[in-house]
């Protein structure tokens, strides 16, 4: 069994105290082989060294005696239900619910009150004429490049989180509870992308809802299943 330590940078914030889901969740499936089903089980701390250990069956992340995440290999077998040209995306964002209601409006994925080249600031809405479909236009730019100079697969985990959010249980204080990612090929900076989310199916405060980082081809760059646990006694976010 391998062992490090995984530290999560400020600038990836989720609420403003832990880090955005995906992109923990993609911190920690990094250091497995393909697919891989993250289950976070507290939310993930900030700016403090947490201990990462792999084994060939799973990533545990662990802050102390407390489990934060856990990645097991898994498969997903997701399309997007339909075509969204980048025209169609830029006139959803439009449409953007976070723009006048965010119960986390600094997150960096998905946050309007964070700036070009600090966040990400993916705002997806809805698709005209395609019922429970958000999206976005997305360009990545040099500062979210791993070392190869594609997009940080993290960063990827991270584009995938919000939109989903965003197409299923959008008006209700959900936090990410889990997700499985396939990234299918490597996201380019400078390149323009489609970053799509619909919803799934609903079972009490557990909402299931899907995305997917689409190319200029319509090709799923990268796709996502993702389960949101409602807040107990809230009202809309």
């Amino acid at each position: 069994m391998a062992s490090a330590t995984v530290t999560i940078p400020a600038r990836f914030n989720g609420p403003p105290t832990s880090a955005n889901g995906g992109y923990a969740c993609g911190a920690l499936a990094v250091h497995l082989d393909g697919t891989a089903e993250v289950t976070l089980r507290l939310p993930p701390p900030l700016e403090r060294p947490l201990d990462l250990t792999v084994d060939a069956e799973r990533a545990l992340l662990h802050d102390g005696e407390l489990l934060i995440a856990e990645a097991r290999p898994s498969g997903v077998d997701l399309a997007p239900p339909r075509t969204v040209t980048p025209d169609e995306a830029a006139r959803a964002t439009g449409g953007y619910d976070g723009f006048t209601r965010h119960a986390f409006p600094t997150c960096f994925v998905c946050g309007p009150q964070r700036a070009a080249g600090d966040g990400l600031r993916l705002f997806p809405g809805p698709v005209d004429g395609a019922d429970g479909i958000v999206a976005a236009p997305w360009t990545p730019t040099a500062d979210v490049a791993g070392a190869d100079g594609a997009v940080d697969p993290a960063i990827v985990w991270a584009a995938l989180d919000c939109p989903s959010y965003f197409g299923g249980p959008v008006g209700r204080l959900a936090v990410l509870g889990r997700l499985t990612a396939q990234l299918r090929a490597a996201v380019q900076v400078g390149v323009p992308y489609v970053v799509l989310g619909w919803r799934g199916s609903s079972e009490g405060r557990k909402h299931d809802a899907a995305s997917a980082i689409v190319d200029a081809d319509g090709t799923a760059v990268a796709v996502a299943r993702a389960r949101w646990i409602e807040l107990r006694d809230d009202g809309p976010a």
